[in-house]
């Protein structure tokens, strides 16, 4: 490993995604020396965390070579997902044991536009088997750590790649929504989580997840990084199921417009009637005067939805969806899942897809249309609204257990998520912002949710509070 200067190294991880690929293209750094800091950092910091569980080294050297200077990232160093995501010669197991084995053999649609983007390969991030909680913590591959407090969750799914945006292994990396997995980590770990509206990232070569309630996006440290992330990796493909209205500015520049006086909804009042924690409401109320004192117009209103009824019906289809998968991997392996395959969770969900009718699977479908499009009608008035990330403050690693066998107290303790899922199943943008934390120094993230495909209004209210509540440079004593 080449040796790394200590000013090199400082400015690596004190300086955002754009700054760093700035650098490059003023010829101050090369991608090949931004690699070899990114790469000093993960073996400085990884052993404590277990962020990065596949260390691709060798590929981003060679990547480093081959990078467009005038990209948007050029050179910048990136994790991906060890989820559905395809990066050829990557690993692509979805941490699960079924899959240990497996290598991707070409690039998903995403994959394509992150390589043109200039973005550089350095590893993967954890998960959980699946993706299917909000904690990290995979049997195949171990906990995942939160760089802010020893013995709380990152959050999940997309925990490792939280972990290691917050710590600074990397500046931005990928991270996937089918119920918080973006916005979660996003508020454990003290960083920007952006779900996009639905469609606005093309899944191809799939054609859909879980009927529109699967998303893809990224974790960073800054807005500026993830509006222009938006811009480097969405837009529809021809024939895609979903295609919301796209704008004619570029996101970053529309995130960087001073909004206009908007009319901003907020609630403290979780839907499922559970608790909140008073630092996690404080935060919210915070937000809210700070809004006020912006000039928007600011009133509270308690979303309507039977929240409980609502996941279950949630967690229902996608009982059906991941048998389905499971039944299109057994065509790839060549044998069955057998539960020596999987963790005891994932086989109660196959085992639960599997006995649902579809008569009950297409209704739960009908009924899932129908719920978002209430949702939708009951937030119209408004510009934004805004709800905790999280009702509670990260649980302790091992709260959220996939030794679980019972399917539906494992899915009760996702209550904390609450106002995650909604906006999965209704289709709106919705970002989690690092914007409090608690008495004891933990992260605290406070929510947006914009009307469908407005990610411009939701991007610039963001960069507003990232400049009236800033936090770009709280981070954590590793």
């Amino acid at each position: 490993m080449a040796a790394i200067s200590k000013s090199l190294l400082e400015t690596y991880t004190q300086s955002d995604a754009l700054a760093l690929a700035g650098l490059v293209k003023r010829g101050e750094v090369s991608p090949a020396e931004l690699v070899e800091a990114a790469i000093t950092t993960i073996e400085r910091l990884n052993p404590q965390l277990n962020a990065v569980i596949h260390r691709l080294y060798d590929m981003a050297r060679a990547q480093a070579t081959t990078v467009d200077r005038d990209a948007r990232f050029a050179g910048v160093p990136y994790l991906l997902k060890e989820l559905a995501s395809s990066w050829t010669g990557a690993p692509l197991t979805n941490s699960c044991r079924y899959l240990k084995d497996f290598v991707a053999d070409s690039d998903s649609e995403v994959v394509r536009r992150i390589k043109a983007a200039g973005l550089v390969l350095v590893g993967k991030s954890n998960a959980p088997e699946n993706g299917w909680s909000i904690t990290t913590e995979p049997k195949l591959y171990g906990a995942t750590k939160n760089p802010w407090k020893q013995g709380i969750t990152p959050g999940g799914s997309s925990g490792g790649a939280a972990a290691a945006i917050a710590s600074r292994m990397v500046p931005i990396a990928e991270a996937s929504d089918g119920a918080g997995s973006i916005r979660v980590p996003a508020s454990c770990c003290g960083i920007v989580g952006l779900k996009p509206s639905r469609g606005r990232v093309s899944l191809a070569p799939f054609g859909d997840y879980w009927y529109g309630g699967a998303y893809f996006l990224c974790c960073s440290r800054t807005v500026r990084d993830t509006a222009a992330y938006l811009d480097a990796v969405a837009g529809a493909l021809p024939g895609d199921a979903y295609t919301p209205p796209v704008p004619a500015d570029s996101w970053l520049g529309l995130s960087a417009r001073a909004p206009k006086k908007l009319r901003i909804g907020y609630t403290v009042t979780p839907p499922n009637g559970t608790a909140i924690d008073p630092d996690v409401k404080a935060t919210v109320l915070s937000t809210v005067a700070a809004l006020e004192r912006l000039g928007h117009a600011i009133e509270e209103h308690d979303m309507p939805l039977d929240a409980d009824a609502a996941w279950k019906t949630y967690t229902d289809m996608t009982n059906v969806q991941t048998a389905a998968t499971f039944g299109f991997l057994e065509t790839l392996v060549g044998r069955p899942v057998t539960p020596n395959d999987v963790e005891p969770l994932t086989w109660a969900i196959i085992q639960r897809g599997r006995a649902t009718s579809g008569i009950k699977h297409i209704s739960d479908v009908e009924q899932l249309r129908l719920i978002g499009r209430d949702i939708v009608s009951d937030l119209n008035p408004y510009d934004i609204f805004i709800t905790p990330t999280l009702t509670q403050l990260p649980r302790p690693l091992g709260y959220y257990d996939m030794s679980e066998t019972d399917l539906d107290r494992y899915n009760a303790k996702w209550g904390d998520a609450v106002f995650n899922f909604p906006f999965n199943i209704s289709g709106l943008p919705a970002i989690s912002l690092p914007l409090g934390q608690s008495a004891g120094g933990v992260p605290i993230g406070v929510q947006l949710v914009g009307r469908y495909g407005d990610e411009a209004t939701v991007l610039a209210l963001s960069s507003q509070l990232e400049d009236a509540v800033p936090w770009k440079d709280r981070r954590p004593a590793l």
